[in-house]
């Protein structure tokens, strides 16, 4: 039977984060893992961004459906287990396109999950990103990491968020992350692209890089940060939400001034509306 192949893409969510902080980019990380090995599925590349996230797989399409619903659940159950909140990514979309090999669907694909953080100018190239796939191909070097194999079952446990089984072999680095070459087929994918001059010329023309955003500049976990060190420091408040509307509007104009974001990346920050946001910044 001939391989299928999908793009599978979250609708971005407009008021709040996945993923706050590099705990929770660990988590996806390792629930992606998780979510490969319990289908016995090919990743071909995936990237987990602030606010949704994309996978290319090869699959059928209830299969596609299938791992990003448990990817969703289990990353909301974690969510919830960690923020309190089980509303997450309820009511989220997806968008699942089927690409294919031969009509350079399948490199434009591949570029445009890749590019995403280049794009929104997190970083200057895709393989400085950490979260997905970003540094997985064409490498000079093989991975490395300790076996799962090698360690307790509590501790494979802790890693992954569950008590299912995982292959013995795959890895797991320094971070605590599984190595996306684990379970992302790698020689496929460096078969289709042939060599790392035309992967890179995907890269350099795909959509993501010519629609690169010239803000924000900062991403959403830096600006997190500092509206928690801003609250503490200008009103001796502990988080955002325990602001007034005034002290509010007054920590959405300091973030603005100082980090140049925009409004879009202030509502999924903050969780107001995009329309609170611009209101808040009228006249400013």
């Amino acid at each position: 039977m001939e391989c299928e192949f999908w793009l599978v893409s979250t609708d971005h969510l407009k008021d709040r984060l996945w993923f706050k902080d590099n705990e929770d980019f660990k988590a996806g990380m390792n629930i992606s893992a998780q979510v490969a090995a319990t289908y016995h599925m090919d990743v071909i590349a995936f990237i987990l961004m602030s606010n949704h996230v994309h996978y290319v797989l090869s699959c059928s399409y209830s299969e596609a459906i299938a791992f990003i619903e448990r990817f969703k659940r289990l990353y909301s159950q974690y969510y919830s287990g960690r923020y309190g909140s089980s509303e997450l990514l309820r009511g989220n979309n997806v968008d699942i396109r089927q690409i294919y090999v031969g009509d350079e669907s399948f490199e434009r694909a591949v570029a445009y999950v890749q590019m995403n953080s280049v794009a929104a100018n997190i970083c200057i190239n895709a393989s400085d990103y950490s979260w997905g796939t970003g540094n997985s191909f064409f490498k000079t070097e093989p991975a490395r990491g300790v076996k799962l194999g090698s360690l307790s079952k509590r501790a494979v446990a802790r890693i992954v968020h569950s008590r299912v089984q995982m292959p013995y072999d795959y890895l797991v680095g320094d971070n605590g992350v599984i190595v996306p070459e684990s379970y992302v087929n790698v020689k496929f994918v460096e078969d289709i692209f042939r060599s790392p001059k035309r992967m890179t010329y995907f890269l350099q023309n795909s959509s993501k890089a010519r629609n690169r955003e010239a803000l924000p500049s900062f991403d959403d976990q830096i600006i997190l940060s500092a509206i928690k060190n801003l609250c503490v420091s200008m009103f001796r408040r502990q988080s955002f939400d325990a602001l007034d509307d005034s002290q509010k509007q007054e920590v959405v104009k300091q973030v603005r001034y100082r980090f140049s974001a925009d409004p879009g990346q202030i509502a999924r920050i903050t969780g107001l509306s995009y329309d609170e946001i611009t209101q808040k910044l009228e006249n400013y």
